[in-house]
């Protein structure tokens, strides 16, 4: 059974990661804008299965990478995160 102060410190730390991979897409965003060194289409599929929240939100947002078909695996990463996440709120609080 996994404590309460864990699971809040999962959520901070899951937080913190969609954070960064947000500013991951941004600053690929702006490197294209500016015709400068990109971010590599797989950093960035690999950065959004750890943090599908950051790079699902930077993709509707900043409108970036939305066209491409490997990126419509963002959704699928985000469905198993939430399905992360309401297992661990069931197996916590019941």
């Amino acid at each position: 059974m996994i404590s309460i102060a864990v699971f809040t410190l999962s959520l901070i730390f899951l937080c913190a990661v969609n954070l960064v991979v947000f500013l991951i897409f941004a600053h690929d965003k702006n490197a294209a804008r500016k015709n400068s060194r990109r971010t590599s289409e797989r950093t960035l599929v690999f950065s959004a299965l750890f943090g599908p929240f950051g790079a699902y939100f930077a993709m509707r947002i900043l409108r970036h990478k939305t066209r491409k078909v490997i990126f419509y695996l963002v959704p699928v990463f985000l469905i198993l995160h939430l399905a992360g996440i309401i297992y661990g709120v069931v197996v916590i609080f019941r």
